[in-house]
């Protein structure tokens, strides 16, 4: 166990400096859940298109519009 002279200081931050802190962390958590989100709908768009393009391509080769 180290028996020498402490060296860590405490961190003297204001409250509007802590505010701001956590107004900024605050925001960036809100952005990255926006991102997320924004991913998801885009990838759940691409899989409801690719599905209803296939459904099409299927339904009119069936009906013998394509040959």
């Amino acid at each position: 166990m180290y028996e020498g002279q402490e060296r860590r200081r405490e961190a003297s931050l204001t409250d509007e400096q802590i505010e701001a802190i956590a107004e900024r962390a605050a925001e960036k958590a809100i952005e990255r859940v926006y991102t997320q989100i924004g991913k998801s709908v885009v990838t759940k768009l691409i899989w409801l298109v690719g599905a209803a393009s296939l459904a099409l391509f299927a339904w009119l080769n069936g009906a013998g519009h394509l040959k």
